[in-house]
């Protein structure tokens, strides 16, 4: 039987294996997907048993996307312009990093019908996840990309992968039509983000790439203002999907039913 894991810390939160052995399932596959806390000290360690084929595939999220890297024998074309990888598997036996976050975030907008093409977007938080979502919405020709961080030699690192960045201090606000939560405040429902959005005009787009819970405060803050929002539900789902495809060489289906799955 392979096995599949999503390493992470903290992992608690996470539904990959939810919805990984879900699909495998309905695919009629010998597999099993885990989830497991490790410390960066057992990086090498796994690397080693993807490379014996103990591991088949290993999904990566915070705080690992770059801690990684090194452990790797080569990264894709998004991995390497994003300096994150989310997704590892065997390659005529070399250990390959990818990066499936970008369409991940691409399909997930487009399910929104919200178009970036000539946008001003706030991105808050500056690890995991973030250099991905710079690249897509790049790739989605938005017009300005400004981050802020609360460790703002963070985002100054962002910066060197991406020239066109704009930086702030932390608690300030841009003119922005888009603004993203990347950061880790929301996971715990009791999690504020102490920036008070209620002088900006209506019918901004709210996004938030945390999922579990399906409605953070910073999401129902800006619906009581009259803010369209989304979760990051569909992300999720689809940079798991692509993850999937490559280890298994099948389209999984990302139905109503899996929606359901994830609720």
């Amino acid at each position: 039987m392979k096995k599949y894991l999503v390493i992470g810390n903290p992992i608690e939160h996470s539904l990959s294996p939810l919805l990984d052995n879900h699909w495998i399932k309905k695919n009629n596959l010998q597999a099993k997907y885990e989830k497991q806390k490790i410390e960066n000290s057992q990086l090498k360690n796994l690397i080693d048993k993807i490379k014996s084929k103990e591991i088949n595939g290993i999904n990566v999220t915070v705080p690992f996307k770059k801690d990684i890297i090194p452990f790797l024998e080569k990264l894709s074309p998004e991995a390497e312009s994003t300096q994150s990888v989310n997704t590892i598997y065997l390659d005529s036996n070399i250990v390959v990093g990818h990066n499936t976050d970008i369409k991940g975030f691409e399909f997930a907008i487009r399910d929104t019908k919200y178009d970036v093409k000539g946008k001003n977007v706030f991105i808050l938080g500056a690890g995991g996840v973030v250099p991905s979502i710079i690249f897509a919405l790049n790739h989605m020709k938005a017009s300005s990309i400004t981050i802020s961080n609360r460790t703002q030699s963070k985002a100054e690192n962002l910066k060197n992968l991406f020239k066109y960045l704009k930086i702030i201090n932390w608690g300030k606000l841009p003119d922005f039509d888009m603004i993203i939560n990347a950061t880790s405040i929301g996971l715990d429902s009791k999690d504020k983000i102490n920036i008070d959005f209620s002088k900006q005009n209506k019918k901004k787009f709210f996004f938030d790439v945390i999922y579990n819970p399906k409605e953070t405060n910073f999401l129902k803050t800006a619906k009581s203002l009259g803010n369209d929002t989304a979760n990051g539900k569909k992300m999720f789902i689809y940079q798991a999907a692509e993850a999937f495809k490559i280890w298994h060489g099948i389209q999984p289906e990302t139905n109503q039913e899996v929606d359901e799955l994830l609720d």
